[in-house]
């Protein structure tokens, strides 16, 4: 078995660009569930905040 840390020092090689393509897309569609979850879960917690400061008054 090859000693993978011996390739560390080597110049990198090219992706293929269908690889690189598919692994773009994958991360900005990772991206768009990390922001639509995070635009969901935290305005909700802010408007539970406001309903219920405004319901106090």
């Amino acid at each position: 078995m090859e000693n993978p840390f011996k390739q560390i020092n080597q110049p990198m090689k090219e992706v293929p660009p269908e690889l690189k393509a598919k692994v773009m897309h994958d991360i900005a569609m990772a991206k768009l569930l990390m922001e639509l979850a995070e635009l969901f879960s935290y305005n909700i917690g802010y408007i539970i905040d406001t309903v219920s400061r405004n319901r106090e008054k």
